[in-house]
């Protein structure tokens, strides 16, 4: 039995402690939005948040994992990136859009104004066969904007 927080609440799993966290969170927790990609730490799709820091979930176990917070794509429902993407349409198939929305969310948690070339090489390890990388580029930008934005008006509003 592992126990890990997972999108902010404690879960527990039944399985062995060599099952890779992809497959706890898709067939366990039926967290779909993690993607099977390659399998082989290459491409992005499964990537999720261990202790805030982008993993790639298709290699880790759970069992090395045990009390540790993972945020998946689920978790960042409310982030302003997902608004972001859907402003600048960024996602064609959307197979690489969990990752990218992972690897967003990530680089705008340190870096809150990020030039063209931080986000480019944030998402660099981010494979998309469809070529929309110059939309999703553009949702980051945004989102970074957006979020600029809401933090000033939070900071006016306060006395």
């Amino acid at each position: 039995m592992t126990t890990l927080t997972i999108n902010g609440t404690a879960r527990t799993s039944a399985s062995p402690s060599s099952t890779k966290l992809l497959d706890v969170l898709r067939d366990e927790f039926r967290l779909t939005g993690t993607r099977f990609g390659c399998g082989e730490e290459q491409c992005g799709a499964c990537l999720v948040l261990v202790d805030g820091v982008p993993v790639q979930s298709c290699g880790r176990e759970i069992g090395a994992l045990a009390g540790r917070a993972v945020t998946t794509v689920e978790g960042l429902q409310a982030h302003p990136i997902i608004a972001a993407l859907l402003a600048e349409q960024a996602g064609q198939c959307g197979y690489c859009l969990s990752g990218m929305v992972v690897a967003a969310a990530a680089l705008l948690a340190r870096n809150t104004s990020p030039t063209r070339g931080e986000i480019a090489t944030a998402l660099d390890a981010q494979l998309c066969r469809c070529g929309a990388h110059p939309r999703i580029l553009r949702a980051v930008e945004r989102a970074a904007v957006e979020r600029a934005a809401v933090e000033r008006a939070a900071g006016e509003l306060r006395p």
